[in-house]
């Protein structure tokens, strides 16, 4: 069942959407604006942003470069803006589609299933990732949960990334552009980003950066993640 964020100010056609795609078997959550929209996306798993371009705080086409800054969730422009330069420009900033209104709601859900198949891959859904185990770390991928000694640890979208990406190479320094291209899915990025997350993981993680138990910095190269010396080495499990 696909989870769908509608991002839309105007009340009488958000309703309608809402009641549309919940018809349609989906999960819906809606917000009116764009801060709004960058905060859900940060706390709740996505499939796909149904995003308008006219919202009260913040232009649509600048929301959307924000939302690419912070995940990598398909985004669907739905707008009365028909300017054939500027949906290039949406589309070449990061928008997986673009629809202009007034549209049929059985067209929304074309788009929406077309775009679905290309972000998951021809034939369905990759199979799903094993469990990773790093010393006293488990991080499950499938449930987008993680763990710390057998306590839950309360992590924001892009931290879980980060934490499961570094823990997929356990040991393995990886270089802060290959993190930019790969968590934030920029090609170039203020390595304060970066910084920031992984000053917020080290504190859920119970470690400073002088102090680091698993996350290490080596000034200048990159970022590791490898269990306490006490630790046994990295595993991967099948999900339960």
């Amino acid at each position: 069942m696909p989870s769908v964020l509608v991002v839309e100010d105007d009340q009488f056609v958000r309703s309608a959407l809402i009641r549309h795609l919940t018809e349609a078997s989906h999960t819906v959550r809606s917000v009116g604006t764009a801060l709004e929209a960058l905060r859900e996306v940060a706390h709740f798993r996505f499939d796909v942003v149904i995003l308008d371009l006219g919202l009260p705080d913040l232009d649509g086409a600048e929301a959307l470069k924000m939302l690419r800054s912070i995940t990598d969730v398909p985004v669907i422009i739905a707008t009365a803006r028909d300017d054939e330069a500027e949906i290039v420009r949406l589309l070449n900033d990061g928008a997986d589609d673009y629809l202009t209104k007034p549209f049929s709601v059985e067209h929304l859900s074309a788009r929406m299933a077309a775009v679905l198949r290309r972000t998951r891959g021809v034939g369905g859904q990759a199979p799903p990732p094993r469990v990773i185990q790093v010393g006293g770390l488990s991080i499950d991928p499938l449930r987008r949960q993680a763990e710390l000694d057998g306590t839950a640890l309360d992590l924001t979208r892009r931290e879980f990334d980060l934490l499961a990406f570094l823990a997929g190479r356990p040991g393995v320094v990886v270089p802060r552009r290959e993190l930019l291209a790969e968590v934030w899915q920029q090609s170039y990025g203020d390595d304060q980003t970066i910084d920031v997350h992984l000053s917020w993981l080290r504190r859920k993680l119970g470690e400073t950066a002088a102090r680091p138990r698993y996350l290490h910095t080596l000034r200048g190269v990159g970022v590791k993640l490898e269990p306490p010396e006490s630790a046994p080495a990295a595993a991967l499990e099948p999900p339960a």
